[in-house]
């Protein structure tokens, strides 16, 4: 069993325009078309059970349109039979109705939210973005977080490793998520500012972009339990990213909580 604990799905309609745009913004060659149809496709081919969907908020109109489609995708229960897409929810930070959205995220049967900082042009630790990540964790909520450089967006990275650190301690959020295994690009200061903490972190955009040294130092140094296999697929390859997991030289306890267990756990499945 594998649970790739960050992928992304585009509506049918704008998948192909809106991957031609971050392929040229990035530089990056998308293994996956973005739709939910690809996404399954990859999961099947690579033996991937369960994808969580991570769709990204930009403005708090944007609330009802996103999730709807991630009510839609997601199934009520999950029996362990077949592929299985399960996504998170979205509030933006200013949005006046953070509370009440988050109520009906619940109410949704939604697990989480994600929240991208680059893409809001909010600082993670900026107040409004801390009593969203307080409430949030509050309900129970997961959070999901873009750390790091994006690598589309250079410019300003707006959750670096320092900041993080100073919101875990602002906030303890009791099931927050830091992608890209705590700060794309900016492994080093994890290591240094959050190797240890209470804070999971998913090894999407890895593979080909961090030494197999680096990452099982990270794992081993972070704890096994809380890192979760992810890909941002439809960037990062669901099979080739597998096999680099394996490749690390990892216990076979330490393997299956990455792939499947430590996601299984937080996501409360049976």
């Amino acid at each position: 069993m594998v649970i790739d604990f960050h992928t992304h799905t585009f509506p049918d309609k704008i998948a192909a325009p809106t991957i031609h745009t971050l392929e040229k913004r990035s530089g990056l060659t998308a293994a996956a078309d973005g739709t939910q149809k690809g996404l399954t496709a990859s999961m099947e081919k690579a033996g991937v059970t369960i994808g969580v969907v991570l769709p990204v908020i930009t403005k708090p109109e944007q609330f009802a349109t996103i999730n709807t489609y991630a009510r839609k995708i997601t199934p009520e229960s999950f029996d362990g039979e077949g592929l299985k897409l399960l996504s998170f929810g979205a509030v933006h930070p200013y949005s006046p109705s953070y509370r009440e959205e988050l109520r009906e995220i619940r109410s949704m049967g939604l697990k989480g939210i994600k929240i991208h900082p680059d893409y809001l042009g909010i600082m993670i630790d900026d107040p409004k973005m801390l009593c969203l990540l307080d409430e949030a964790s509050n309900q129970g909520l997961v959070i999901s977080i873009h750390a790091g450089i994006d690598i589309g967006l250079p410019a300003k990275v707006h959750c670096p490793p320092q900041r993080s650190a100073a919101v875990l301690r602002a906030v303890r959020p009791e099931k927050c998520v830091l992608a890209h295994m705590g700060g794309f690009r900016q492994w080093d200061q994890v290591e240094e500012l959050l190797m240890g903490q209470n804070v999971y972190l998913d090894t999407s955009m890895t593979n080909g972009f961090m030494d197999q040294a680096q990452m099982k130092r990270l794992i081993k140094g972070h704890g096994a339990k809380q890192i979760l296999f992810g890909t941002d697929s439809p960037w990062g390859d669901q099979g080739k990213d597998i096999s680099y997991i394996k490749e690390l030289g990892l216990t076979e306890e330490e393997e299956e909580a990455v792939l499947w267990k430590n996601a299984a756990g937080l996501l409360e499945l049976a």
